[in-house]
């Protein structure tokens, strides 16, 4: 689509209408940006002003599908410098909610003034719901089936036999004048139990550039934990380390505990998590960072060899999000390669497969195998 403007911006043609009410509001955001980088071009834009921010809010919303809006609100943000605005309740209710304004709000949480604290938990409510009502069922349903799996025995008692793949898996030993199956083979579970059979724990950066894969792990995270058999840990970091185990009832709450930005001492929060890992066998970890590393890291690398040498399944991912490639220190991530723990972004869509995968002990699904230092287990 090609807009025209001021002088018809060389196409030769006005603007009338909703075109011209298009082409306004993203002058308002791109053409202010393009006059304060090279000082020409349209003088319109957004200034400091709640009204007319909350205007052109409106005016997006109308002429753009909500994709569009999301990628516009981001760069308003960025590039005009209105996260303060978001700190009056009038503007919080304008926005178009997306997993990447829960980032910017959160990173605005010590600074948030009381009369905007509860629309902003009702935003990152909303959007923590969508969230899981794409993600939850798919995710239970995946790691059931990965669990039973796992519990599979070779010598089932006769009650415990899974006949349909006992079956199927003896086929070739099929006698026809008898009308059977001879089994060499059977296959079953083990016997149903209410205890844990895995503990999960999930490790999380919460430096500034990680904010939408701590919204997305923290409700993976209340899934997992919403599940008798997982037994989970969520443990967020920067250069202090904090629980928020007793928190996983409540994704939002978990949201709430966060503090985005500053350090990373990814050594100090590794080292937490190992002295709470009391079954390595039957445990998987998750490390959520971009791996930029202010701590020591040969002690990180240590903790992680010797991890995986006890039998924890580790898993190493550099962004949990529906982003691209994202910035990662890469001689960290082929230093965990070499270790066998695989270091690769991953969609949350494609999160539940990580997990089974790592639950079952089998090849991790790695998705972009074109990333240094990424290799499957």
């Amino acid at each position: 689509m090609v807009l025209g403007g001021e002088s018809a911006d060389g196409t030769g043609r006005a603007l009338s209408g909703k075109d011209a009410a298009m082409d306004g509001a993203l002058s308002a955001l791109y053409g202010a940006g393009k006059e304060r980088g090279s000082g020409a071009g349209r003088s319109a834009g957004l200034g400091a002003s709640a009204p007319s921010v909350a205007r052109w809010l409106g005016d997006i919303r109308t002429y753009f599908p909500s994709t569009v809006v999301q990628v516009m609100q981001r760069d308003a943000i960025d590039r005009l410098g209105l996260s303060a605005l978001l700190l009056e309740p009038e503007m919080l209710e304008a926005v178009e909610a997306d997993v990447h304004l829960v980032g910017t709000l959160l990173s605005l949480n010590k600074v948030m003034p009381e009369t905007t604290r509860e629309t902003a938990r009702a935003v990152v409510r909303k959007v923590v719901q969508d969230i899981e009502k794409r993600l939850a069922t798919r995710t239970r349903a995946t790691l059931t089936g990965a669990l039973d799996r796992s519990a599979r025995i070779s010598r089932p008692r006769h009650r415990d036999i899974d006949w349909d793949r006992t079956i199927r898996a003896n086929l070739k030993n099929y006698l026809p004048e008898h009308g059977t199956v001879v089994p060499e083979r059977l296959i079953g579970y083990g016997r149903a139990t209410r205890s844990v059979k895995k503990e999960v724990v999930l490790c999380i950066d919460q430096s500034g550039s990680m904010a939408a894969s701590v919204v997305y792990a923290s409700v993976f995270g209340a899934v997992l934990a919403s599940m008798r058999s997982i037994a989970t840990r969520l443990v967020v970091f920067d250069t202090a380390v904090v629980d928020l185990t007793d928190q996983l009832d409540d994704p939002v709450d978990v949201l709430f505990g966060t503090q985005l930005g500053g350090g990373t001492d990814i050594n100090r929060a590794l080292a937490y998590c190992q002295s709470r890992i009391t079954r390595p066998a039957d445990t998987v970890v998750v490390l959520i960072s971009d791996l930029y590393e202010g701590g020591i890291r040969d002690e990180m690398l240590k903790r992680v060899a010797a991890m995986k040498a006890s039998g924890v399944q580790f898993v190493a991912l550099l962004a949990l999000s529906d982003e691209g490639a994202p910035a990662y220190d890469r001689e960290h991530a082929a230093a965990l390669a070499a270790l066998g723990a695989p270091a690769f972004a991953c969609t949350p869509d494609l999160f539940p497969e990580v997990m089974a995968a790592a639950i079952e002990k089998r090849p991790i699904p790695v998705p972009d195998k074109d990333l240094p230092g990424t290799r499957l287990m």
